[in-house]
Parts: C-alpha cells; structure tokens; sequence
C-alpha cells in the first residue's frame, strides 16, 4: 500500500526504508525497528483492540500496533487493566491481527499470566502467538521480570519491555510521575539496561522525566517507546481512544487529541434517533419491494 510522503521522502531522502509511509506490504518486523533505531527514525504506534479499528491504522501506515491492556479501561469497562484475563487479551489480538496486513502486532501479557515465574511467562506468550498470532508481546518490569524475558525470547517470541508507570502495578505505585529520585532514575535506567541484555527488542516508557528518558534512549540499543516521557524516545505510543477524543473526562497530560469522535458520533446518533421518531428513517432507497 502506497502512501502519500514517507518522513525520508520528506527529508530529501527518495528511496530510503522508512517504517511509517513504506510501501512494503509485508509484515513489520523487529529487525526493521532496529534499522530504525541506527538511523535515527522516530515511528508511532497506537493500541487498537477490534479488526476494523486496527485496519484503519494498518492503512495509515501505523508500523506498530499494541494490542493493550488498556481494553479493560477503554473497551470492557473495567477501572483499571488488572482484571483484563488472557483468554480477552487473546480474544481481541485476533481481532487485530485478522485486520491488518502490515503491521507489527504485539500484545500485552496481562496481570496474573506471568509474575508467577518464566514457565507461565512462555505459556502465556505461547498462546497469544499461537491462538491471536501476534508478533510479539509485551510485559512490566525490567529486573523483576528478567527471567520471564529470557525464557521468551530464548523460545523465539521477541518482547517488549514496559517500564516507568506500569499500570498493572497501579495499586502498589498509583497514577504519578516515576523516575524523579536519583534513587528511582538509577534503578530505572538499571531496569530498561536488564531488559536489554535479557533480549527485550524494544522498551515502553510511560510517565517518566523527559531528561531520563533522553538518558535511557541514549544508552540503549534497542529502540525506547515513549508515553508522558518526552520527544527524545525513539518511538511514541498513545491509546487510540485518547487521542481520538473517545475518552470522557480529563485526559493525562501527555495526551494530543486530535479528533473528537465522542462528539461526531454522539451527534450521528442523535440524528438517526430524530429521524426515526420523525419518520423520515427509512424511506424508499432504503427499502425492498
């Protein structure tokens, strides 16, 4: 699928592999977001957690896709991600993956189908790559999980770390900025480097000083995905009903929202509803006889 302008195109750079507006049609892989890392692109990524939503963003050239734990707060009307299970994780990457040609799909492993050590790790990892067919998937924790991510990757299932506020731990560290300690900073950056040499391909900062995580991006190989941590990461990530407009209330801080489809679609309802009542819905073109 071909695109208007590629950011090498708009550089001055015909030709040069790009991850967001190529037009390979094949399936984006870790290798190609290292490439991205060693000259310098910056690439986006958006969760999405049904088909048709996700081959919006396959067609816009998203090169990756999170298939979040965040559904629980945005599609299943949970509070927080902790009660999401694998079995609706695994339901919905599948979804995603059946929607989308291009992409790179990972999805996350959710609370409770890891942290009971590195076999339930790779079972659980096993199952979205089997049953969802997903990518890669993606996990908290830099130290603490080491050994779930060596196990995986060793399998041959690549894995996205996730550090700084992870969501899954909301009830230990709640909603707030990590990282702002010296103390916090050097485990962090402990952290993200653990990751790295237990295999992860890639690391999620979410919610951390714009400084540390310029200094993280700086000392890894492997590309950094930001959220709330600044423009010095490699890549940035937003949960797609944020920055659609979709989400009710106040919006995090690191938030752009560039639509608002709350309104647009509160306002294409309230139209089908008057024409009904009025009777002007349905009328011959939108009958048989």
């Amino acid at each position: 699928m071909t695109h208007a302008v590629s950011p090498a195109q708009a550089a001055g750079q015909p030709g040069t592999p790009s991850l967001y507006g190529g037009t390979s049609t094949r399936r984006i892989t870790i290798r190609d977001l290292a490439a991205a890392k060693e000259r310098g692109e910056k690439w986006p990524m958006l969760t999405a957690y049904d088909a048709m939503t996700a081959s919006v963003f396959d067609e816009s050239g998203i090169p990756v896709i999170l298939v979040g734990d965040s559904m629980g707060n945005c599609h299943l009307g949970y509070d927080t991600t902790v009660p999401v299970t694998l079995d609706e994780m695994t339901l919905l990457s599948a979804a995603v993956v059946r929607g989308t040609k291009r992409a790179l799909i990972v999805g996350d492993l959710p609370f409770g189908s890891y942290q009971e050590g590195a076999v339930q790790a790779l079972r659980s990892a096993t199952r979205l790559v089997k049953e969802a067919g997903v990518g890669a998937v993606k996990l908290e924790g830099g130290e603490r999980s080491l050994r779930q991510t060596e196990l995986i990757v060793e399998s041959g299932i690549p894995v996205m770390s996730h550090l700084g506020l992870t969501p899954q731990s909301v009830n230990a560290m709640g909603y707030r900025v990590q990282g702002r300690t010296d103390e916090a900073a050097h485990r962090l950056l402990r952290d993200a480097k653990a990751a790295q040499d237990a295999g992860a391909f890639a690391v999620v900062l979410e919610l951390v000083p714009a400084e540390l995580a310029a200094e993280v991006t700086r000392s890894l190989h492997i590309p950094t995905v930001g959220i709330g941590a600044g423009a010095e990461c490699d890549a940035q990530v937003l949960v797609w009903t944020d920055m659609m407009g979709l989400t009710q209330g106040k919006l995090p801080k690191f938030v752009k929202q560039y639509a608002n489809l709350r309104q647009t679609m509160g306002d294409a309802a309230k139209a089908f509803a008057a024409d009904v009542a009025g009777g002007s819905f349905p009328q011959e073109q939108h009958s048989f006889h």
